[in-house]
């Protein structure tokens, strides 16, 4: 008897576990959402499956959450744009053409300058994140140090594009604005060459070299393009550097900063021209330029001839009086407008222009939009400057 009431009372159980089983599923079932297909359902196994290798290729997924091309994006939207410093003409300029220009295109725009500094960079980026930003052009402080942040960007479904300077190590760009970096160096020193030639007569000339900040992605790339052409010339005596100091990293300038370059050739005067005429100077900028010339003044030296790059007003003054032989001339409003045209490509929802043109980040293939540098001495600067009354102003 005993046997059998317990036998009854498992019965039971096991029926009430059932019921309340069956039922615990079919509450489950109405509270969750269920897929919306039968292919989504089965793309959903093979992705938990999939899961610890899609941790590992993090970095490669970030690219794949960007917005595509068709989706656009509403008139009035929010465009970021975070530039490295305001210390030169280019930059001062290309904070008040966006902040204009972007305007007249009906945006709503956020410039940004981040004083040289990659935290505060990082800081404004992350702000425009929040703030809603559809774009956020970036023109680096150090082009290796915003990974994080820019990926962060892409993970929020915002195009990135890189200004005037490459962004590195990183799969969070969607393509570059800039001048072609390594022609721009071909040419100041073809010009250097010229310019040596016509001023000074015949060889060898004693020169020196110096470069841009070695954050800049675009400064080794001057550089380079330069000693493509100068290094024969150095090789078949023709050009004497007489520091010996022919490596980037000997000649670059921190932070492209004026007086660190001032210094520097006052180094190399003392040090090695007290008996020696110093004939020319590779200068990968327009303020570096100056103070090289300015230094060379100060030591008693016949100005020598000297690139630049920027065609800062100042030295668009010292090329036409004769002071600085050359300048290249990268026209903002010509980079600017290059920018907010593939902006309202992205906004149109034809997604970024095509281009033949890529550079390797260390990461991905990025697209270039180059454009190319034009060298100014007092020979062109007329022709150059037909169109810019501003600059015109100064060639009198």
């Amino acid at each position: 008897m005993k046997k059998k009431i317990i036998a009854v009372l498992m019965a039971a159980a096991m029926m009430s576990v059932c019921v309340t089983g069956c039922g615990g599923r079919e509450g489950a079932a109405e509270s969750a959402p269920a897929p919306a297909t039968e292919a989504a359902a089965e793309e959903a196994a093979p992705a938990e499956e999939a899961a610890p290798a899609a941790e590992e290729a993090a970095p490669a997924e970030a690219a794949d959450t960007s917005a595509s091309a068709g989706e656009g994006f509403e008139d009035g939207a929010t465009i970021g744009v975070s530039l490295p410093w305001l210390g030169t003409q280019n930059w001062k300029e290309a904070e008040t053409m966006f902040k204009e220009q972007l305007a007249a295109a009906g945006y709503n725009p956020i410039v940004q300058a981040a004083d040289q500094k990659v935290p505060q960079q990082q800081q404004q980026i992350e702000s425009m994140i929040e703030n809603g930003a559809k774009v956020i052009v970036v023109g680096p402080v150090d082009g290796t140090q915003l990974g994080a942040v820019l990926e962060q960007a892409k993970d929020a479904g915002i195009y990135v594009i890189g200004y005037d300077r490459l962004l590195e190590n990183t799969t969070g760009v969607d393509g570059v604005v800039q001048f072609g970096s390594v022609k721009t160096g071909e040419l100041q020193a073809q010009a250097l060459l010229e310019g040596l030639e016509k001023v000074k007569g015949e060889g060898p000339y004693n020169i020196e070299l110096f470069g841009g900040g070695p954050a800049d992605p675009n400064a080794p790339n001057f550089f380079n393009g330069a000693m493509s052409v100068l290094q024969p010339k150095i090789d078949d005596g023709t050009l004497v550097v007489v520091s010996g100091q022919t490596d980037f990293t000997q000649c670059a300038t921190v932070d492209w900063d004026n007086a660190k370059a001032q210094s520097r050739m006052d180094s190399l005067l003392s040090g090695f021209y007290s008996d020696k005429e110093i004939h020319g100077v590779l200068s990968p900028n327009d303020g570096i330029a100056r103070a090289i010339i300015t230094s060379c003044e100060n030591a008693g030296q016949e100005i020598p001839v000297v690139s630049g790059l920027d065609a800062e007003n100042e030295s668009v003054e010292w090329v036409w009086s004769g002071r600085q032989y050359s300048t290249v001339a990268k026209p903002t409003d010509a980079l600017v407008a290059k920018t907010i045209e593939i902006i309202n490509s992205l906004k149109d929802g034809k997604g970024m222009p095509a281009t033949d043109v890529t550079a390797d980040n260390g990461v991905k293939d990025v697209d270039i939009y180059e454009l190319p540098p034009v060298v100014v001495t007092k020979d062109n600067a007329k022709e150059v400057f037909a169109n810019d009354p501003g600059r015109m102003e100064l060639l009198k």
